[in-house]
């Protein structure tokens, strides 16, 4: 800013996340952002929590007779599916309302302790409710991948999503009392 001139008013950029409804067309495909590195923490709290007993995700010694892992700790599927779908919400659900259905989950490779995983979900369709005005339902695909490139898990998905006209998860940050 130069002396003696008057400061502009500063850009406000309001919080803003996730897409509606009219946001999406069939056959785009979003590759999520985010990786994540899967820990042995992660893979064991994950199944202890869940109440899983496969000793293959967290015992070693055990782990090593299992001719599919090759002696190493396989990750938890259910945590697989959890974090790729976590992976997923920033771009497909992080407006929605309501899961509507999962078909065809497909485990289909190993995932091991130290695997990064990402997420790459395509858009098979959208329309508008007919219960629901303001509201629609956008059906994806979406895929998780290993470091290598290697798919590990698939699905198709439904979710209930907003429009933008519906103003639902808009405008929600609070006003200033400054």
């Amino acid at each position: 800013m130069n002396e003696g001139t008057a400061p502009q008013a500063a850009t406000v950029h309001p919080a803003v996340l996730g897409r509606f409804l009219d946001d999406f067309t069939p056959g785009d495909v979003y590759q999520h952002p985010f990786g994540r590195t899967i820990s042995e923490a992660d893979s064991t709290w994950f199944t202890l929590l869940t109440c899983n007993t496969n000793q293959n995700h967290f015992n070693k010694h055990l782990a090593q007779t299992n001719p599919v892992s090759e002696g190493r700790l396989i990750v938890n599927s259910g945590l697989t599916v959890a974090l790729v779908l976590g992976l997923s919400v920033i771009d497909m659900s992080q407006n929605a309302v309501a899961n509507l259905g999962w078909t065809d989950i497909r485990l289909t490779h190993p995932v091991y302790v130290g695997d990064t995983i990402y997420a790459e979900s395509t858009v098979l369709g959208v329309r508008e409710s007919a219960s629901r005005p303001g509201f629609g339902i956008l059906t994806m695909r979406t895929r998780g991948l290993n470091q290598d490139g290697v798919d590990v898990v698939t699905w198709e998905r439904s979710v209930l999503v907003p429009t933008k006209a519906s103003g639902i998860g808009q405008d929600y940050f609070p006003t200033s009392s400054r």
